[in-house]
């Protein structure tokens, strides 16, 4: 079975993931073909768990781009309420440059108000994380990833005057922005704007149907070909996992490439594995070997 869903391995990298596990985990991807290392950006365990850590995303995917040659990295997605739209755009820009040309930005709203308030990072309402949202989207994708001309931007929460970025960033036209969620009308509006691919967790195949759908419709508004549609959803490869439900890619691996094709028949192309035991190579080591 030939199939051209593309394979991304994805981490939950504030449950107690190291640097050294991250360091087994990239040479495991890069030596069994996996193409593509993902991981979550939160400062707190989103399982309840206190005492787990959580290393900073972009301060680990800049020390795993020095250290990997093939492997793309990125987020999904990292929250502007933790970083000003300059500060996270310069650290995107630096591990690019810094990979040669290996990063994806995924960028939404937050959502875990406990983290929020632990780190002292308003939490603001819904709305109000969709207007930040939105003006960070223009600020990284004009300002930074745009051609280097003279930048100015005023909104309701952020002001820049006269910014010509450098360095540009090494990916033409630049890194890949990812944007996340259910396709509401306003999500779906920036989405056709400014993302270059969309994600959804762990949908249903009508999930998928009717977001992919809308996604679709927005691009075609905006007067743009249709963004790939991808999916981050649960995962377990080689043996059923106890907590499996409909939505997983679970089980064995030909069961996984049966799931996979049902998702590429409903117009996925994209899906980012999430792993249960990130400690667990022998499993990484089987996607790549097996999925890619």
């Amino acid at each position: 079975m030939t199939l051209l869903v593309r394979i991304a391995l994805m981490i939950e990298g504030q449950e107690d993931v190291t640097w050294e596990d991250w360091v087994a985990l990239a040479d495991a991807c890069e030596r069994s073909g996996i193409e593509t290392l993902f991981r979550s950006d939160h400062y707190l365990s989103v399982m309840g768990e206190g005492e787990r850590g959580a290393l900073d995303a972009w301060a680990v995917i800049n020390a795993l781009a020095a250290r990997t040659t093939k492997l793309r990295l990125g987020t999904m997605v990292s929250p502007t309420s933790f970083r000003h739209p300059s500060v996270l755009a310069r650290l995107v820009i630096a591990a690019d440059h810094v990979s040669g040309g290996r990063i994806d930005l995924g960028m939404g709203t937050g959502w875990s108000e406990i983290e929020h308030s632990a780190s002292g990072f308003p939490f603001l309402s819904m709305k109000e994380r969709m207007d930040v949202l939105e003006e960070q989207l223009e600020i990284v994708h004009d300002g930074y990833f745009g051609d280097g001309s003279s930048f100015s931007f005023k909104g309701e929460h952020y002001e820049l005057e006269g910014l010509t970025a450098r360095p540009l960033p090494v990916q033409k036209p630049h890194p890949p922005l990812i944007m996340g969620g259910a396709a509401g009308p306003r999500a779906a509006r920036l989405a056709a704007r400014y993302a270059d691919e969309y994600n959804t967790v762990a949908p249903t195949l009508d999930e998928i149907r009717e977001r992919k759908a809308k996604i679709d419709a927005a691009c075609a508004k905006a007067g743009r070909e249709p963004i790939p549609f991808t999916i981050m959803t649960p995962s377990s490869v080689g043996k059923d996992h106890p907590d499996a439900t409909d939505v997983w890619i679970n089980g064995s691996v030909d069961q996984v490439k049966a799931r996979l094709a049902e998702l590429e028949a409903v117009g996925v192309s994209g899906a980012y594995l999430q792993m249960q035991d990130h400690r667990d190579l022998e499993m990484v080591e089987l996607i790549g070997n097996e999925l890619t």
